[in-house]
C-alpha cells in the first residue's frame, strides 16, 4: 500500500466533534480535508477546506469525494455502508464498508465477536415477535436493545420478565433487537486500536469509564485495574481488528466481571469519545491515528505521557437562559485542557465539548476534575 502524504486531500463522512477533531489533525500534519455532511452547521465544517452539505447516499458528492480525495474515512457507524463501498471502488476507503456494517447491526457485531472467538454478554437475537417464544430465563434479568441506530443509551430497555420483554419488544416497534442478560459489573473499560496492517498495529492504554444515563461521563486512565488484566483487554481488542481485517481507528468497549473475567460489550469503527484523554496525554491522538491509517502509514506511538481524566460537557451544564458555563474555573487551572465543539445550541444530554486534567497521579487527576466540574 503506497503512502498518501501531504498536502493530498482527505474526505470523511460526517462533520460532528469527531469529524473537526479529524480534521485538526490532518490539517495539523498538512493535509487538505473536506467534509460531507449534511448539516450547513456541521461543527468540522469550520476547519475544512470544501464542506459538500448533502446527504451521505448524495451521489453528486460521492462523486465529488471520490475524485478529489485520495483517501475516504467516517467519524460514525450509521453512514450509509453501501456508500462506503462504492467509494472503495473508485479511492481508498477505510474502514471497509463491511466492518462498518458490522458494527451498524448489534445482531451482526455480537455474532462476529464470538466468531472471532472472544465472549460477550448472553443475548437472543429478535428479529420477529416469534423469537420471544422460548425460555428468556437465561437472558433476563436483561436490557432489550434495538439491533440498529442505538447510541448513548438510546433505544435500550432493561426487563426482568417475560411479560416485560415482550411488552418492551412491542414498545421499540417490533423491530429487530436484541435481549442481552445483565451483568455483575466491576467496571467497564475500553482500548482503542489504530491498524493499518497485521504488522503496523498499536494499541492505545485502557481508559476505565463510568456513564451516567448511558452517556460516557468520565474517562480515567489509566485504568486501575492490574497490568495483567489491562494487557488482556488490549490484546482482546487487537485479536477483534484482526479478524475484521481492519484498517482504521477500532474502540472496542468491555464489562470487567466481579472475577476479572472480561467481555465484550460492543465496537465502534472510528475514534471514540473514551478516547479523546489522547490528545492531551499521548504521543499521538486517536485521530493522528485516524489519518495516518488511511494514508497507510506505520501506527504512530500511544505512550501515556500523563496519568489523565477526561470528563464529558454536555448541554445540561449550560444555563437555561443559553448562558455559557464557567469557563474561567477550567481556563485558569493550568493542568486543564478545554475542548468545545463549536455547537450552536445546547441541549440535554448533547456532547458539546469535554476537558482533560493531567496530573502525576490518576486519583489527583479524578479529584480535581470532579471539582471543578462541580464548579461550572
Amino acid at each position: 500500500m503506497a503512502a498518501i502524504l501531504p498536502p493530498a486531500m482527505l474526505g470523511i463522512l460526517g462533520g460532528g466533534q469527531l469529524g473537526r477533531m479529524f480534521a485538526t489533525a490532518a490539517k495539523t500534519m498538512g493535509y487538505r480535508v473536506t467534509v460531507l455532511d449534511p448539516d450547513a452547521d456541521a461543527p468540522a465544517a469550520a476547519f475544512a477546506d470544501v464542506h459538500l452539505c448533502a446527504p451521505y447516499n448524495d451521489q453528486e458528492a460521492l462523486h465529488m469525494l471520490a475524485s478529489t480525495c485520495a483517501a475516504v474515512t467516517t467519524e460514525f457507524e450509521n453512514v450509509n455502508a453501501d456508500a462506503m463501498r462504492w467509494l472503495a471502488g473508485h479511492t481508498r476507503v477505510s474502514p471497509s464498508g463491511d466492518a462498518v456494517a458490522v458494527a451498524q447491526n448489534r445482531i451482526l457485531e455480537k455474532s462476529w465477536i464470538n466468531k472471532a472467538g472472544l465472549p460477550t454478554a448472553p443475548f437472543l437475537a429478535l428479529e420477529t415477535v416469534e423469537d420471544l417464544h422460548v425460555d428468556l430465563s437465561n437472558y433476563l434479568p436483561g436490557i432489550m436493545k434495538t439491533a440498529r441506530l442505538g447510541y448513548d443509551g438510546k433505544g435500550q430497555v432493561r426487563v426482568s420478565t417475560p411479560e416485560e420483554t415482550r411488552s418492551a419488544y412491542a414498545n421499540l416497534g417490533g423491530q429487530a433487537c436484541v435481549l442481552e442478560k445483565m451483568l455483575d459489573l466491576k467496571l467497564e473499560v475500553s482500548a482503542i486500536v489504530a491498524r493499518t496492517t497485521n504488522a503496523q498495529e498499536a494499541c492505545f492504554p485502557v481508559a476505565e469509564n463510568c456513564h451516567e444515563n448511558g452517556i460516557l461521563d468520565v474517562s480515567i486512565v489509566p485504568a486501575r485495574i492490574e497490568p495483567e488484566l489491562a494487557h488482556r483487554v488490549q490484546q482482546m481488542a487487537l485479536q477483534l481488528a484482526n479478524a475484521l481485517d481492519y484498517v482504521g481507528v477500532l474502540a472496542v468497549e468491555f464489562f470487567v466481571l466481579e472475577d476479572d473475567s472480561v467481555v465484550v460489550n460492543e465496537i465502534a469503527p472510528r475514534p471514540h469519545n473514551s478516547g479523546h484523554y489522547t490528545i492531551d496525554a499521548c504521543v499521538t491522538s486517536q485521530f493522528e491515528q485516524q489519518v495516518r491509517t488511511m494514508c497507510g502509514l506505520l501506527p504512530g506511538k500511544t505512550d501515556l505521557l500523563s496519568p489523565v481524566v477526561m470528563v464529558n460537557l454536555l448541554g445540561d451544564v449550560w444555563r437555561e437562559d443559553g448562558g455559557e458555563p464557567n469557563w474561567a474555573v477550567l481556563c485558569e487551572a493550568p493542568n486543564a485542557k478545554l475542548h468545545l465543539y463549536g455547537k450552536k445550541a445546547a441541549r440535554p444530554g448533547r456532547k458539546m465539548g469535554h476537558f482533560t486534567v493531567l496530573s502525576a497521579k490518576v486519583d489527583d487527576a479524578l479529584e480535581q476534575a470532579e471539582a471543578l466540574k462541580d464548579t461550572l
